[in-house]
């Protein structure tokens, strides 16, 4: 999903396309990794002097919702994403516990359960590899 196609949607799920809320979402979609609710309001508080974390969340809950961006939770702490296109196929992520950029992993483990659910209905799931990337790595080599 690109960020035009994400306000789109926005729009038409009825909520305003404003400045702040373009500029969030902006944000987001520059990375290429999970961020926190305080590295958004880093990031934008030189424009938006007192932009605060009930602001911040109250947006991600709408982002979230209208399913625009993606949440995993890191060390107790909520992390956001932008959300993959509804055509790409489906996947799973590496995050990196250094630097938090994500890579995508192609294989599903859900291949491998359903003889273990027999009788189940599983409705949706998540998966989620943790460790370092491989800059990560070699800066841990370098100290």
């Amino acid at each position: 999903m690109k960020l035009n196609e994400a306000m789109e949607l926005l729009k038409e799920k009825g909520f305003k396309n404003t400045p702040k809320r373009y500029e969030m979402l902006e944000y987001i979609f520059k990375q290429n990794k999970y961020v926190t609710a305080r590295d958004i309001q880093q990031a934008l508080t030189e424009k938006y002097k007192g932009l605060s974390f009930d602001t911040i969340y109250r947006n991600l809950t709408t982002f979230l919702d209208v399913e625009v961006i993606e949440m995993t939770e890191l060390d107790g702490e909520k992390r956001f994403r932008s959300k993959c296109s509804s055509t790409e196929h489906h996947h799973h992520h590496f995050i990196c516990l250094d630097c938090g950029n994500t890579k995508s992993i192609k294989a599903c483990p859900m291949e491998n359960i359903p003889e273990d659910l027999q009788g189940y209905k599983v409705q949706n799931h998540k998966f989620e590899i943790y460790g370092l990337c491989p800059n990560c790595i070699n800066e841990d080599s370098k100290i």
